[in-house]
Order: C-alpha cells, then sequence, then structure tokens
C-alpha cells in the first residue's frame, strides 16, 4: 500500500508506532521497522543525549530500515537538554523525528537542513495548521480516545480526522483508537495517509515491557480508562488501577486547590517500575481506549502483517461490494 506517508518515510506499510515513555526502544523500533512500517525511540526516555546516542546505535545493529526518534518538548523548571538531543539525532544519522508537546520550531531549521522529516503529533486541527506552516512535514492527529495527552478539546477521530482532511496540505497520520486493519481503513477513509499505533504495539511479544503491562491491556476493556489531571489543564489518559482512582479522588477533594505536588506519588517517577518491574498498582501509566479492541500479544510482524492483509480485503470485498 502507497500512500503520502510511506513516500515521505520510505516505509513499505502506512504504519507509525507512537513514541512511548520506556517502551520506544531499541527493541520495539526495530522490530516495527523490519515489518514495514515506522518504529520510534523515546528520545526523553534515555535522560541525557548520550544515552540516545547509544540506544540509536543499538537500534542501528537491530535494522537498516528507516526509524525516528520521538522528542518531546515539555514546559520545565529545569528542562532536558534539547540542543544535545538534536545534536546527537542529526550526527547519528537519524531520518525522521516525531516532535510533540510544545512548539518544536526552535529547533526545524537544524534538523531540515540534515535531510530529516518532521512530524508533529496534534490533538487540534488549529495547532496541526501550525505545525504545517512552521514547516513540518507530517502531523499526527491524536483523538480524544487516545492513551496518554489527549489535550484539552475532548473531540474524538470521527469528528478531528475529517476535520483535519478539509484544511491541511500536507499528509497526516490518525493517532488514537488505533488498533487492526478496521482501523487503517477508516482512518484513509477520512482522510489520513496511516495510522499512529501506541498502545497496541506495547501488547506484542517484542514490546520491551513487563508481561504484567501487556496482560493488563489485553484484560482491559474500553471502559477502563481514566483522564487524570485535568484539573492542571494536563490531561493525561490511564489505565485504571487503585493509584488512579486515589488520584482522581484526591482532585475530587481539592477541587480548584489542587498543585502538582499533591498527585507527584501517583504519577512522578512511576514508569520504571511499571514498565520494567511490573508493579502495577504503583501509579498512572498511560494507555488508550482502544485496549478493548486488544485481545492477544502477537509478534509485532504478526501484527502488522495482519493489519496490512485485511485492510486490503476490506477495501477490495467488503466496501467494493457495496458500491
Amino acid at each position: 500500500m502507497k500512500t503520502r506517508i510511506t513516500e515521505l518515510f520510505g516505509i513499505e506499510h502506512p504504519i507509525i508506532q507512537g513514541g512511548m515513555h520506556f517502551v520506544g526502544l531499541a527493541e520495539m523500533a526495530a522490530a516495527v521497522s523490519n515489518a514495514g512500517g515506522l518504529g520510534i525511540i523515546t528520545g526523553l526516555t534515555q535522560r541525557t543525549p548520550e544515552g540516545l546516542a547509544k540506544e540509536i546505535a543499538r537500534c542501528k545493529e537491530m535494522t537498516d530500515k528507516p526509524f525516528g526518534v520521538n522528542l518531546t518538548f515539555l514546559p520545565s523548571v529545569n528542562p532536558p537538554d534539547y540542543p544535545g538531543f538534536v545534536k546527537v539525532i542529526i550526527e547519528s544519522g537519524v531520518k525522521v523525528v516525531e516532535t510533540a508537546g510544545n512548539n518544536p520550531q526552535k529547533y526545524l531549521p537544524a534538523l531540515k537542513e540534515a535531510g530529516i522529516k518532521v512530524i508533529h503529533k496534534c490533538t487540534a486541527v488549529r495547532h496541526a495548521l501550525k505545525a504545517e506552516k512552521i514547516g513540518c512535514d507530517a502531523v499526527s492527529v491524536d483523538g480524544f480516545e487516545c492513551g496518554g495527552h489527549p489535550g484539552e478539546d475532548d473531540i474524538p477521530n470521527f469528528i478531528l480526522l475529517p476535520r483535519a482532511a478539509d484544511e491541511l496540505t500536507i499528509p497526516f497520520v490518525a493517532s488514537g483508537g488505533m488498533a487492526d486493519a478496521r482501523s487503517l481503513v477508516a482512518a484513509l477513509a477520512m482522510g489520513a495517509e496511516g495510522m499512529n499505533m501506541g498502545t497496541r504495539f506495547i501488547a506484542t511479544k517484542e514490546a520491551p515491557v513487563h508481561e504484567n503491562v501487556k496482560q493488563a491491556i489485553v484484560d482491559a476493556s474500553e471502559l477502563d480508562t481514566r483522564l487524570v489531571m485535568r484539573p492542571l489543564r494536563n490531561t493525561e489518559r490511564v489505565l485504571t488501577n487503585p493509584a488512579v482512582e486515589r488520584l482522581l479522588a484526591k482532585e475530587k477533594e481539592l477541587g480548584a486547590n489542587l498543585r502538582f505536588e499533591d498527585i507527584a506519588d501517583e504519577v512522578a517517577g512511576v514508569y520504571p517500575k511499571i514498565m520494567q518491574e511490573g508493579h502495577m498498582e504503583i501509579g498512572a501509566w498511560s494507555c488508550g481506549m482502544v485496549a478493548g479492541l486488544i485481545n492477544d500479544i502477537p509478534s509485532v510482524q504478526e501484527l502488522i502483517d495482519q493489519v496490512m492483509t485485511e485492510a486490503d480485503t476490506l477495501i477490495k470485498q467488503r466496501l467494493s461490494g457495496l458500491c
């Protein structure tokens, strides 16, 4: 299947693996790229530019296919060494960067001069248009269903994707609620050029996370996510557990007086304990509503092959048969 996204990134299938904290390691990115999609290393998981350089080198040992690096720009009193991360990405020869969070404009000239394609993650059409204006090559449009940060507009993909198609000239992929061939075909029908999967890729054999995490996704339904940090306007969709319910109780009790410090125990520094050690009740971790569509733990190759085979069948048989 050829779309503007496959042509832009030099990949076989229009499937991108989202950049996920403590999931987007070399093993994950290489598996997706080897299966014909675009794997993504999560830059800030590595904490330092030197760590990222080593992770990129590890990924290159596992694949000769294109892969990218996610770089999320976060507001912080002590921000990461973003110039150092950008320098490492350029010097390592990575050709795709997925940016997220704050406006990446400051770093675009250096990335573009190095011939790097930039896809920016957006949760609103106005943000996607801004990304297009500043020179991003593509955008990932994240609907309200997505795991992680869905923004504050609460617009689901059945509205957001057609709106993006109406406004954008650069290609975009659909993110949030993407799990299978139906997701891909629906996204294409609404104007996207492919899809970005996050939660679905966590529940694969190659995902470098504890088996408890994978099983939690398989066991969950579409009703098992919660929105936390809404009062702080830093909304995050997470899988419910006792820590998340404690967090929500604090939010309700404190109301407008809530501060980040009040919920830090449930959200700060919990990812290594969850993703690597499998302590599932210790804190909040990002998970999409799409968990309700995930019932198995295949290999990445099996997953992508199934998506593409079934998408072809949907397009050529079911949809054409309705005409």
